[in-house]
């Protein structure tokens, strides 16, 4: 992590931290669309090969570009080290590949994104590392799946789509207890509104894609945490098998974290605001948003967050063909399957995100045929109802 700006506040950093300028003194941060880098002796390219001085030596693991995003974000998440990936799933992959072996055994969040749990059962069950799933905010079904090769214990917070607040103090307390590590998906809060290292986590993982672009433009991911793990272990899986963060693509995320405090609490915002009002709606049974005071983790997603992020989800009356109905009759939202864009978008769960699940693992996760997720976009607010009204009024 570079200490230049650690003193100055979170905004600041989002701009500053991690820049080294050239000789050219560049303002912006330059992209580095190189392969190679070249050396100044055989000696100098064997100390760097070696690992004795540090410096580039190829791209697939050494880019200035990917190094700046990589110092940045490790600023913003209070962490030692960052490694940038290819994209959110693959930094979930390198943590598990470069952190696990043939016979050991996570615990999870039922709670999840649909592909995390197919690279669980699917992928990493062919290297004999098998996982148990748990209900996100029952502590005790977390201890009692706990195994003598228990690993790891992974969750997100908030949870895809439903908003569930994990505890993260006492889950860091449990993997302690038991020897664990304690990984954390960020990618709905961001470091902006949540921290889970200083709660305790000991890595947190993110999809770039999402948040931490801003604009649906590239795709990328991260792992974050201290030097050993993430810095060494995981770093050496990425340098060895290579899914690596383009520069162009790190150049774009460092230009997102520039705006990344403002955009969240904009979101943050309009989604409280939207989460009311769907609340008002006769059509809608039921809203998850864990800034409603009415959600059960309400308190507790006030202590570990600065504000609730803009992921709203809602069940509509009349099943599916009642939720494709709203959906298809919005005019201008956007029907995909992204977040954490400027502009809102809407999917329809169970046939997208975790379409790939069983009925039943749907069904634990509590993607019910008639769940909608919104990513709330920096439009005005009352656009987004207006849009969402001509569905509702079809129902």
């Amino acid at each position: 992590m570079t200490t230049e700006y650690q003193d100055k506040g979170f905004a600041t950093r989002a701009v500053r931290a991690g820049q080294q300028r050239t000789n050219e003194q560049e303002h912006s941060e330059p992209i580095f669309p190189t392969s190679s880098y070249v050396f100044d002796s055989a000696e100098q390219a064997a100390a760097r090969f070696s690992g004795d001085e540090a410096g580039n030596i190829y791209s697939r693991f050494t880019n200035p570009t990917v190094r700046n995003f990589e110092q940045r974000l490790a600023s913003l998440e209070g962490a030692e080290s960052a490694v940038a990936t290819s994209s959110g799933m693959s930094a979930i992959l390198s943590t598990f590949m470069g952190l696990l072996s043939a016979g050991d055994h996570i615990v999870s969040s039922r709670s999840l994104f649909g592909t995390t749990r197919i690279l669980f059962d699917k992928y990493l069950a062919k290297f004999g590392i098998s996982t148990d799933y748990v209900a996100l905010t029952d502590l005790d079904s977390w201890q009692k799946a706990i195994k003598p090769n228990t690993k790891a214990l992974f969750l997100e917070t908030p949870s895809n789509p439903l908003n569930e607040i994990a505890d993260l103090a006492a889950l860091s307390a449990l993997a302690k207890a038991n020897d664990c590590l304690l990984i954390v998906d960020n990618c709905f809060c961001t470091p902006a509104l949540q921290q889970p290292l200083a709660l305790g986590a000991d890595i947190v993982v993110h999809s770039a894609t999402k948040y931490l672009d801003g604009q649906g433009r590239c795709v990328g991911g991260a792992v974050v945490g201290d030097r050993e793990l993430v810095g060494e272990e995981i770093y050496g899986f990425l340098r060895t098998a290579g899914p690596t963060m383009s520069p162009f693509n790190a150049w774009t995320f460092l230009k997102g974290l520039e705006t990344l405090d403002l955009r969240m609490k904009a979101h943050s915002a309009s989604a409280l605001q939207l989460a009311h009002w769907l609340e008002q709606q006769p059509k809608i049974s039921k809203v998850f948003y864990a800034g409603l005071e009415n959600h059960p983790q309400y308190e507790l997603a006030k202590q570990q967050q600065s504000a609730f992020g803009g992921i709203v989800a809602f069940e509509v009356q009349g099943g599916q063909a009642a939720a494709w109905k709203l959906v298809n009759a919005t005019q201008w939202l956007s029907i995909t399957a992204n977040l954490g864009d400027t502009k809102t978008t809407i999917t329809h769960p169970a046939t997208t995100t975790h379409g790939r699940l069983s009925d039943g693992e749907r069904a634990q996760a509590g993607v019910s045929d008639s769940l909608l997720r919104i990513s709330v976009g920096l439009e005005n607010v009352e656009d987004i109802q207006a849009d969402l009204q001509q569905g509702l009024t079809l129902l």
